[in-house]
């Protein structure tokens, strides 16, 4: 069974009635490659596998934003994939990944609508979305304050409360996370630098501890 929110609900016996209409294919990333280039047209979505992908955005000037990082099991490209639009984005595989890629237009054809499948599938794809709504909030709230210190907080209590733990890692390396905040790397990890000294967290790479809470 592949372990994916679009499947929610969906048996093992529709799953197999899913692949009789050929549309999954996998494929195998490096860390960095791209997967879906700014401007590309598709039909898919990209589901995880293994590894992760990062949601990137980059100006005429090169200046890079990531606005989201996927991971195990979920989604991306499918707001495209379903209105056909030219992706405004890249996807990036941010380490070696696997992913399959499901042909949504063929998913949600009204041919199918007799389908025991078909209505789950439309309402998992009505989660996606608000989930992925919620996200995008969530970074505007985390780049909405002024200050790099600011932001900083905002984003490692975003992730503390995902936890549910002051003990975590995060999906980024310091570069990664600069391009998330919308932040110059020198300056955060600068910043970074002083919470620590002054007793407000510990780091090491990725992993996180906040303290004095």
């Amino acid at each position: 069974m592949i372990k994916s929110i679009i499947f929610q609900y969906v048996t093992d016996e529709e799953i197999k009635e899913i692949e009789k209409l050929q549309c999954f294919r996998t494929k195998n990333y490096k860390k960095n490659e791209i997967i879906f280039y700014m401007g590309d047209l598709t039909k898919e979505t990209g589901i995880v596998i293994s590894g992760s992908v990062n949601i990137e955005n980059i100006d005429l000037w090169g200046n890079k934003i990531i606005l989201n990082n996927i991971s195990t099991g979920q989604l991306f490209a499918e707001t495209y994939a379903l209105c056909n639009e030219p992706m405004m984005v890249q996807a990036v595989s941010n380490e070696n990944s696997e992913i399959l890629f499901l042909n949504i237009a063929t998913l949600t054809d009204s041919r199918f609508s007799d389908k025991t499948w078909y209505k789950k599938i439309l309402l998992n794809i009505t989660k996606i979305a608000a989930q992925k709504n919620l996200s995008l909030s969530n970074r505007i709230f985390c780049t909405s304050s002024k200050t790099i210190r600011g932001r900083l907080s905002a984003y490692l209590s975003y992730m503390s409360v995902k936890n549910k733990s002051t003990t975590f890692q995060i999906p980024f390396n310091r570069q990664q996370l600069a391009d998330y905040l919308n932040l110059d790397r020198s300056a955060l990890s600068k910043e970074l630098g002083k919470m620590q000294k002054e007793g407000l967290l510990e780091f090491y790479k990725n992993s996180f501890k906040l303290k004095n809470i």
